[in-house]
């Protein structure tokens, strides 16, 4: 959740708290259903981490569903910014750590309000799947050498049509 601390300059400390909590139940709950696993909360978001590439997409946009589902919100409503990334990271009693996790963080950095960035090497992974994903461009970031390719996801539009069988 980018823009914690505007949002509580601007809604005072109960409400901004009451927001934050409904974020991180929303979250708690997406990550349940995915069997994605809390690795840290960081002040203002959740570090989790997945079992597949794949399940972490689905994981990511069930949270945007349930958080633009939080009809109660109003026009508090947020625009929560998600990240994702595929690696093999260094897990320890404390966390994740090493160049697969700074990237994450990277993505979610550039992602927008109600955005689903992932890296490409994540849309690779995830080929075959029901999820539509449109090329954001390449940037350099912070502390990494080469370029990277971000595309941000949605679920799949419905055709309405049944694919195409190959026997």
């Amino acid at each position: 959740m980018r823009g914690s601390t505007q949002l509580t300059q601007q809604l005072g400390d109960e409400r901004a708290h009451q927001i934050v909590r409904q974020h991180n139940q929303s979250v708690r709950e997406a990550l349940e259903a995915q069997q994605g696993r809390e690795i840290k909360h960081t002040g203002d978001g959740i570090m989790a981490s997945f079992l597949s590439a794949s399940v972490a997409v689905e994981c990511a946009l069930d949270v945007q569903r349930r958080i633009a589902g939080s009809g109660d919100l109003g026009e508090d409503a947020l625009k929560v910014r998600i990240g994702v990334n595929a690696g093999e990271a260094i897990a320890d009693d404390e966390g994740l750590f090493g160049t697969a996790v700074i990237m994450a963080s990277r993505i979610c950095d550039r992602a927008q309000p109600g955005q689903v960035l992932v890296s490409d090497v994540v849309r690779q992974l995830c080929a075959g799947k029901t999820f539509e994903f449109t090329s954001t461009g390449e940037a350099n970031l912070k502390g990494f050498d080469e370029a990277v390719t971000f595309h941000e996801v949605r679920p799949a539009a419905a055709s309405g049509s049944t694919p195409p069988v190959s026997s």
